[in-house]
């Protein structure tokens, strides 16, 4: 059987096909009585609208390109990358558009990802866990193609952005270690060469600034935001302080890491040890004993990003948008924040 068509429609309905097509479209601008007959002409001939005509018309393709320059065990391990899909998925969905999920592997799959992006394939371009100075959404934007990225981009970058506020929740971190008493506090850093990461350093030792405590390099050691990496550097800490009475670590799967390695030393936690994560992701419940970690809304910040790129779509301009959302601290046992059996 073949669909209705927009003039049928318009015949059934007693009315123009302009009018009939700007009911279909979502046109408000319609009187009351011939919206009524659109819409149960349209629902008794089972009218499919043409959605392919109507983005021709549109100049636009109603999809949006998410870019993740990660390993796929990268992308599938780490939590913070289904949460955050998760939150462009559903801003996507609430205005009828497509996720294209974008994953170059090589740098000739970046110069065949420029070209798809800026060929009018999407409407725009969301990119997520960008390393060091990565050009392509800044070349993207000076060829007119909306761009927003996902955390800070390097100093100067003139793209749009939406994150989280690590520094200030780092800070948070270890005020929170410094009121438990612990004094010999390290740190486990991100990969730095990403803003995120070095942003929650610096907070870091602006903490231990603050309260007048002086950084020791031996105290930080360096992870790459997964749990294998955060075991890695918690043996070092160790190694070369085993006094460490407390540790931030930079994100809740490297902080996985590091209890386990504390574990197997022999090392009590909290009342040895006391250990701060970064995410509050669904791991940090899991822990034993429960993670204390920094809350970043990861899933709002993607709904974040699909607004402020739409904002940019709609607008055609060049102006830079910034969104900072806060960041919390949730205290359990891991740091001595709550009592046994609370989470």
């Amino acid at each position: 059987m073949r669909s209705a068509t927009l003039d049928e429609v318009a015949r059934a309905a007693g009315v123009s096909r302009a009018t009939a097509s700007r009911v279909v479209n979502g046109t408000t601008t319609v009187r009351v009585e011939a919206r009524e007959s659109v819409v149960e002409a349209v629902e008794r001939l089972g009218y499919i609208p043409n959605r392919a005509a109507h983005r021709l018309a549109k100049r636009r393709s109603d999809s949006v390109g998410v870019v993740i320059a990660e390993t796929t065990a990268r992308l599938f391990n780490d939590p913070f990358f289904s949460e955050v899909l998760r939150g462009i998925s559903a801003g996507l969905a609430a205005h009828k558009m497509q996720l294209a999920l974008l994953m170059p592997q090589s740098e000739s799959e970046e110069n065949l990802l420029e070209q798809y992006l800026a060929g009018g394939h999407v409407d725009g371009a969301i990119f997520v866990s960008l390393h060091g100075d990565y050009p392509l959404p800044e070349r993207l934007h000076a060829r007119g193609v909306p761009v927003v990225v996902a955390g800070e981009p390097p100093r100067g970058s003139r793209v749009s952005y939406v994150d989280n506020d690590n520094h200030g929740g780092a800070i948070a971190a270890v005020n929170h270690l410094l009121e438990k008493g612990r004094r010999t506090i390290g740190v486990i850093n991100g990969p730095l060469e990403m803003t995120a990461a070095a942003s929650r350093r610096l907070g870091y030792l602006d903490a231990l600034r603050l309260a007048g405590i002086p950084a020791r390099a031996e105290l930080e050691a360096g992870g790459d935001f997964s749990r294998e990496g955060g075991a890695r550097a918690m043996r070092e800490l160790l190694q070369r302080c085993p006094e460490v009475d407390a540790v931030f670590v930079a994100s809740d799967l490297m902080a996985v890491g590091a209890l386990e390695v504390l574990r197997t030393a022999g090392r009590s936690v909290p009342a040895e040890v006391a250990i701060v994560g970064f995410d509050d992701s669904a791991v940090a419940l899991t822990t034993d004993p429960p993670l204390s970690s920094v809350r970043q809304s990861v899933e709002l910040m993607g709904r974040e990003l699909v607004s402020v790129l739409l904002q940019a779509v709609e607008a055609r301009d060049h102006v830079l948008r910034r969104v900072i959302l806060a960041t919390e601290l949730v205290p359990r046992q891991s740091s001595g924040g709550l009592p046994t059996g609370k989470s």
